[in-house]
This record gives structure tokens, C-alpha cells and sequence, in this order.
């Protein structure tokens, strides 16, 4: 049994968290999966997964091996990278993820320019409001809106941004203007369960406690909901910058919003940067730090 094929299915058997899971995203029959867990096994003379009826759980040898698979993986897909020309010249496919608003307003355009200037890379663009663990999910590059841990990843700042309160017009004309972030507690508030959302809502040095009568799951239907007179919302500065511009919405509280948090395009910190990595940090750091300057609120 080829031991780098072996390492392979292990690893993703234990990321996906189950067989068939892990089948799917090998694109492999489940039977061949199972079977090259069971003789992996039998070739290490030691039980790798506990397997129950409702979940697979890694035995302590088990999680000892998954760490070092991943490094021996790692280092061969490093080896592999620099042997085809990923340290000479940008090309290969750039896995990049981000969150969906901020994707879809700031990043994509700076990947498109990308794209049309390097014509050998291709990009994956992964949109999603939650973090992304970039060894695990094979991401090259993640756009991270908030403070960072300490977690060996190499971070690059392009901006801040602010946690907003907003309403419209209309319904700041039927229902009043709240002075103090405690006034919130009297008015109709929609929350949404996304990037950096919280109940309570925090001020410095306060936190109110909101009655969400509407609670959605993006804030593009949050600000959606506000724009159509329901009430107050709080989301991210760059979500509502168009609406405030437009004069859809309005900032309330601007004197009592909590410090703006960083911005940043982050990478692992292990081994050299390719060269398609480095191209898109050189390209787009600028780009966004430019864009986030503009933005109205």
C-alpha cells in the first residue's frame, strides 16, 4: 500500500469526521476507503480511529499520526510545488476565502484585476461569514476581519472597520432617534447571526440588552429588513457604507461606537511563500487598503 496514498485517506477521514464524508471529497468509493483505513492499520499494528454507530473519534496513536502526516504531506506538496515552478513564477490555482459581503463588495474586483494581470493563476474564491482554518481547508490566503490569535499565521493589514448602528429614515421619523445605546432597549432591533454579531450589543463601557424581533442569518438581510422601516440594526461599516451613502440608511451612535477592528489578509507562516501567494499580497494589499480608506462610514 502506497504510504503518501495511505496518509492521504487518513487525513481526510479525519477532517471530515466521517467515512463517507471523507469518500465524497476523495471522490472514492466508501469501500476503498475502509478498506485502506483497515490496512493502514493492520500495517502500523495500531488502532488509528475508535469507530462507534454515531461518530468516528481519533485514539491518542491516532491523533499522534495525524500530526505528522499533515507535516509529511505538507512537506511533499512543498517539495512538489517548488520542483513545478510555484517559487519562479505565478501560476496554479490561489485558494482565497472571505467573508460574503466583503467578498462579493471589495475583494472580488481586486481579483478580477488579478486575474487579467496573471493570466497562468486561477482563483478560488470561498465565501463564507465564519473563520476558516487554513491548513485544514487548504486555503492559500484568508481575508480576516477582527484581532488575530497567536496561531503561526502571517498577518498583513489593509484597513479597519467599525461596528454600526443604522435605520432608516423612515423608521427614525415614526419611532425617534435613540441618544444613548440604552434608548436601543425601547426600539425594535433586527439582529443577525454573522461575522462578529452579539447579543447583548456592546458599547464602550456598556451593554444593552436588544429585543430582536427579527433575527436572520446575513447582513444583507438585516440591512434589507432596516431599509424597509422595521427597525435598527448593527452591522460592519463596509456592510452598510452603499445604504448610508445612499441616504437609504442612517448612522445613529457614531459617538459611542467601540474601536474599529483591523482588517488583514493573513497566510501560514511555514515555508516559503509561492509565488502566486506573494503576486496576489503584492497586488491586492494596496488595492484594499485603498478601497477601505474611501468608504463613507
Amino acid at each position: 500500500m502506497d504510504r503518501f496514498e495511505a496518509m492521504t485517506v487518513f487525513v481526510a477521514i479525519a477532517e471530515a469526521g466521517s467515512l463517507s464524508a471523507a469518500a465524497r471529497k476523495l471522490e472514492q468509493p466508501l469501500a476503498t476507503v475502509s478498506r485502506k483505513l483497515t490496512l493502514l492499520e493492520a500495517q502500523l499494528k495500531a488502532r488509528l480511529i475508535a469507530r462507534s454507530t454515531r461518530r468516528l473519534e481519533l485514539t491518542d496513536a491516532g491523533r499522534d499520526y495525524l500530526e505528522a502526516s499533515r507535516q509529511i504531506l505538507e512537506q511533499v506538496d512543498e517539495a512538489e510545488r517548488a520542483a513545478s515552478g510555484a517559487y519562479a513564477r505565478p501560476h496554479g490555482q490561489l485558494v482565497i476565502s472571505a467573508p460574503v459581503v466583503f467578498g462579493r463588495l471589495h475583494l472580488l474586483p481586486v481579483v478580477v484585476e488579478f486575474l487579467r494581470e496573471y493570466p497562468d493563476v486561477d482563483v478560488r474564491l470561498i465565501q463564507v461569514d465564519r473563520i476558516v482554518n487554513l491548513m485544514e481547508e487548504h486555503v492559500d490566503l484568508a481575508l480576516r476581519i477582527g484581532e488575530l490569535a497567536d496561531s503561526g499565521l502571517i498577518a498583513t493589514k489593509v484597513g479597519e472597520v467599525r461596528r454600526v448602528v443604522c435605520a432608516s429614515p423612515a423608521y427614525l421619523a415614526a419611532h425617534g432617534r435613540p441618544e444613548a445605546p440604552a434608548d436601543l432597549a425601547r426600539h425594535v432591533c433586527i439582529s443577525f447571526e454573522g461575522l462578529m454579531s452579539s447579543n447583548p450589543w456592546a458599547f464602550p463601557g456598556e451593554t444593552v440588552d436588544i429585543k430582536a424581533r427579527l433575527a436572520v442569518s446575513t447582513a444583507e438581510a438585516a440591512l434589507a429588513a432596516a431599509q424597509m422601516g422595521l427597525g435598527v440594526t448593527r452591522v460592519l461599516s463596509y456592510q452598510a457604507a452603499e445604504s448610508v451613502q445612499a441616504g437609504a440608511l442612517e448612522r445613529l451612535l457614531p459617538t459611542h461606537e467601540p474601536a474599529p477592528v483591523p482588517v488583514s489578509l493573513i497566510y501560514p507562516g511555514q515555508g516559503r511563500l509561492p509565488m502566486k501567494c506573494r503576486a496576489f499580497l503584492d497586488h491586492a494589499a494596496p488595492r484594499l487598503r485603498e478601497r477601505l480608506q474611501r468608504l463613507p462610514c
